[in-house]
């Protein structure tokens, strides 16, 4: 059987960023902390937990099967062209990283490679937040679009980034 990906994709410009920022301010009013990796520092030890948070995160993707180990995924995120540890947020509570939106540079388009939230966390915006914040990454990239997909079982993901302005993309 043959998945067909949805593919979206979000016109930089035209993002209503004032409309999203209120998730920011809510986490920020509920002791939400949201951090670029680079802020945090692009650290060994930093790396793993966002290896961390990303393979419990994605353990909900839909037919996602095993995830990477760390050494596949440091290769895969760390040490691919488009890294960039300011596109990465983290939302953290107290010490704990509780959610992450990764954002990776690919010319005059970023590419959003993943968000996720712990799930005792999930339905506070965070995500929503995570991504607004990554959109101030697009802007500083120069980058006119940002582009993801999803599993067209990943429901949540999908009405999220629609809820955002993301419209189908034209292949």
């Amino acid at each position: 059987m043959t998945v067909h990906w949805v593919k979206l994709e979000l016109d930089v410009a035209a993002f209503d960023a004032p409309r999203f920022e209120t998730y920011v301010s809510r986490c920020r009013a509920d002791g939400i902390r949201l951090a670029t990796l680079a802020e945090l520092g692009d650290t060994p030890e930093h790396r793993r937990a966002l290896y961390d948070l990303n393979k419990e995160c994605s353990a909900d993707i839909p037919e996602r099967g095993e995830f990477y180990s760390f050494e596949e995924y440091a290769e895969r995120r760390f040490e691919a062209a488009g890294y960039d540890p300011r596109g990465v947020v983290i939302a953290l509570d107290g010490e704990t990283w509780v959610g992450m939106a990764a954002t990776s540079v690919h010319g005059d388009f970023v590419f959003n490679e993943m968000t996720g939230v712990r799930a005792g966390y999930r339905g506070r915006g965070i995500a929503i937040a995570m991504k607004t914040l990554g959109l101030e990454f697009a802007k500083q990239c120069g980058a006119a679009t940002v582009r993801t997909f999803h599993h067209p079982a990943n429901a949540s993901a999908i009405a999220m980034n629609r809820r955002m302005g993301f419209v189908d993309a034209e292949d």
